[in-house]
């Protein structure tokens, strides 16, 4: 016996809840998805803080401790002086050349660089004979310093630009040429065996598997030496040069102009920052795949 028969009111009292909850539960989501009430400015304010927070304190301590007389304004001039110098240096034209000729060593060694590492890597990674034979003396190159060897190339290659290049090609070459190694052998060997079980070629999977996958570490070994390119280049310009970044930096430290020293340093840090971004976008277009959020 159903409760319908016993008590017919009680049974009208069921059914009307029963028809009441759906409909109070369905509300329930509409709380949960209201928008968000943060403005958006304050969104963006607060990643801004959250990435560069610290080097907005450090620099703005800098200039607060220099014009205040916290530290020797002689040595560690205002960031508003440092600024200026460089202003009047990029106005004037004098640091134009300087930049000029300092991209122009640091690019023809950058680009020697990919155009050998890239290749040998690829066919180091494939080729485990090949690896086996030529990752002794690699080793043993790659733990000199370029630094080092810098006399030995000025004895055989005199003290004009050939030198200076050869010194930045020989300490970005490393960077790419092992990241493409390891890149190509941490390529999932499933993916080439499955791309082997379809009928595809050797030319076929390294086209379509192993030069794909190894791209993300290729970029790795890119950006690495880019820094690194740009690092040796003043140690380059340092001797033997009357032009470039790396001499100003040196000149004007001979001269005790301190604020144009400053603004040299600051100048290869931005070069250095432009090289980066350019090269990750690169990546991105060329990686969409493997970004998390694709």
């Amino acid at each position: 016996m159903s409760y319908e028969t016993i008590n017919p009111s009680l049974a009208a009292g069921f059914a009307t809840a029963r028809r009441e909850t759906p409909a109070k539960n369905s509300t329930q989501p509409a709380v949960h998805s209201r928008p968000n009430s943060v403005p958006r400015w304050r969104r963006l304010l607060g990643a801004i803080v959250a990435r560069y927070g610290l080097v907005l304190a450090f620099l703005a301590f800098w200039q607060v401790a220099s014009t205040v007389g916290w530290v020797n304004a002689a040595v560690f001039p205002p960031l508003d002086v440092i600024l200026s110098a460089l202003w009047d240096g990029l106005a004037g034209g004098a640091l134009l050349d300087d930049i000029a000729i300092s991209l122009q060593r640091s690019g023809i060694a950058f680009a020697a660089a990919v155009a050998v590492g890239i290749p040998l890597g690829l066919f180091m990674g494939q080729v485990r004979l090949v690896e086996q034979a030529l990752d002794p003396i690699l080793q043993l190159f790659r733990q000199t310093s370029a630094l080092a060897l810098y006399p030995v190339f000025i004895l055989l290659l005199g003290l004009g630009e050939t030198s200076k290049v050869f010194v930045i090609f020989w300490a970005t070459l490393f960077p790419i040429l092992l990241s493409t190694i390891g890149g190509v052998k941490e390529v999932d060997r499933k993916l080439i065996e499955m791309a082997r079980t379809y009928g595809a070629g050797s030319l076929a999977v390294f086209r379509r598997v192993v030069l794909p996958a190894s791209v993300p570490a290729i970029f790795v070994g890119l950006r690495l030496s880019a820094t690194t390119a740009l690092l040796l280049l003043i140690a380059a310009e340092m001797i033997g040069a009357n032009k470039g970044i790396g001499f100003q930096v040196m000149n004007a430290q001979y001269n005790f102009q301190i604020p144009l020293m400053f603004a040299s340093i600051l100048l290869l840090a931005l070069l250095g920052l432009v090289a980066n971004a350019l090269l990750v976008l690169v990546q991105r277009n060329l990686c969409r795949w493997s970004q998390p959020n694709a």
